[in-house]
């Protein structure tokens, strides 16, 4: 990509507020995953990284991972498949003992100018990578997750101001909001934490993959601060909102994007 998209390697300082935690990270390898694996681990936790098949990019997550001292494991597989969601899961307790920290975060889209031009196919796979994994790996996880456990959901501005292009993603996204506010009420009596975080326009490798060059090229000019967000800029609330200072922070969706409001 050009630019470089900045996940925090060079410039996020830790300061051991997620010490000895073991945590998940969905779409881990790049984007807003790696930077949010990068800073976990520099906060002391060890990680482990979810992805699909993009293999040189979670090598090198891992890799700045393990320079900051922490365990990373690498689990590659489509997140579709709900057995899938539960292996990583499965994962995760074989090799840290349990689960600290649950982030969701693998997403897929695709823009459309109509709505017949989406296909069946591509509706119910948007719908099981972005919506239904997260409900199976919160399902597999909780069981693993001890008191002051968080889990935190990558939602979207789109889900309060759908662009027409993205209606499966968009639909994801809401439904993700959704879904932390249930979890915040349904786990509060097991003392785990749900959350999410609603980016705007983020530097990551989806937009060149998914978008017209047309709309790449503009991409983030629309928002107040006239640019896109770097991963970089939303890996320190995603540490906050998996840190023991958050303790009375749930049921939350807080926005990262740029000056653009969501209602």
């Amino acid at each position: 990509m050009e630019p470089r998209p900045d996940h925090g390697e060079e410039s996020y300082r830790g300061s051991g507020r997620l010490n000895g935690k073991a945590a998940i990270i969905t779409g881990g390898d790049s984007g807003i995953g790696r930077a949010v694996a990068i800073a976990f681990a520099r906060e002391g936790a060890d990680v482990l990284i979810s992805y699909l098949n993009e293999e040189e990019d979670a090598q090198e997550t891992r890799e700045w991972v393990e320079r900051a001292g922490r365990r990373a494991v690498l689990v590659p597989g489509d997140l579709a498949d709900p057995a899938h969601c539960r292996a990583v899961v499965a994962k995760a307790v074989g090799e840290f003992g349990r689960v600290d920290i649950l982030v969701s975060n693998a997403a897929f889209q695709m823009t459309h100018q109509s709505l017949e031009e989406i296909p069946d196919e591509e509706w119910d796979r948007t719908l099981a990578i972005n919506l239904s994994a997260f409900f199976h790996l919160a399902k597999a996880a909780v069981p693993h997750m001890p008191p002051g456990s968080a889990i935190i959901g990558t939602t979207s501005v789109n889900s309060d101001t759908p662009p027409p292009q993205l209606l499966p993603y968009n639909v994801t996204k809401a439904g993700i909001a959704n879904m932390v506010g249930s979890l915040a009420q349904l786990l509060a009596d097991k003392g785990i934490r749900a959350n999410s975080v609603a980016p705007g326009p983020i530097w990551t490798p989806l937009i060149p993959a998914t978008m017209p060059e047309e709309q790449v090229k503009s991409f983030g000019r629309q928002v107040p601060m006239g640019r896109p967000g770097q991963p970089a800029e939303l890996a320190p609330l995603y540490v906050l909102l998996a840190s023991d200072e958050a303790s009375y922070i749930s049921g939350a969706r807080v926005a990262v994007t740029g000056g653009q409001p969501i209602l």
